[in-house]
């Protein structure tokens, strides 16, 4: 079975250090187990990187480039068909405030660089039912594909996290 292609975007790895959210940190931490296992191909944009770098914590900027740094992943830059993209998004409704601007990037960089899902824990903007829909619509429309948008815990198979005892034991 092919490898899904993930995009993660500044919320998904932000998560990995986020102790104030802990069933979500660590639904990200089982997840980058995953990745750091080659379950995953992994896409970080220059926008995820910047944004990251833009954090006044500096010491949880050092965490989060040190959780990088224990992936392989590839990163893409904004171009002009990522910014078609974006833009695109903008005049159908969707993420119209100029407050999402990076919001929309990481959606053109992902759909642009053939991403199966894009990781995000932005469910104000990205994962949301119309935000979702309104993304598949555009995505498929110009020829790109299906993307989904989704936390981390729809990636995680049952089993995999060991705090997880919802799963049922051997017959």
């Amino acid at each position: 079975m092919k490898k899904l292609k993930l995009y993660l975007d500044t919320s998904a790895i932000g998560y990995l250090d986020e102790q104030s959210s802990l069933k979500e940190m660590n639904d990200m931490l089982t997840l980058w187990e995953q990745i750091k296992q080659g379950r995953y191909d992994v896409v970080v944009s220059q926008v995820t990187l910047g944004e990251l770098s833009s954090n006044l914590n500096t010491d949880k900027v050092k965490v989060l480039f040190e959780f990088l740094s224990d992936i392989s992943y590839v990163t893409v830059d904004v171009d002009t068909e990522v910014e078609k993209v974006a833009a695109l998004i903008k005049t159908n409704g969707l993420l119209i405030s100029n407050k999402c601007e990076a919001d929309r990037l990481h959606i053109g960089c992902a759909v642009v660089h053939g991403c199966d899902v894009l990781v995000s824990f932005n469910f104000k903007h990205l994962v949301n039912v119309q935000t979702i829909k309104g993304v598949r619509a555009i995505s498929n429309l110009c020829g790109y594909g299906n993307i989904d948008i989704m936390p981390a815990a729809m990636l995680i198979e049952k089993g995999d996290d060991p705090n997880d005892s919802s799963g049922s034991q051997g017959s």
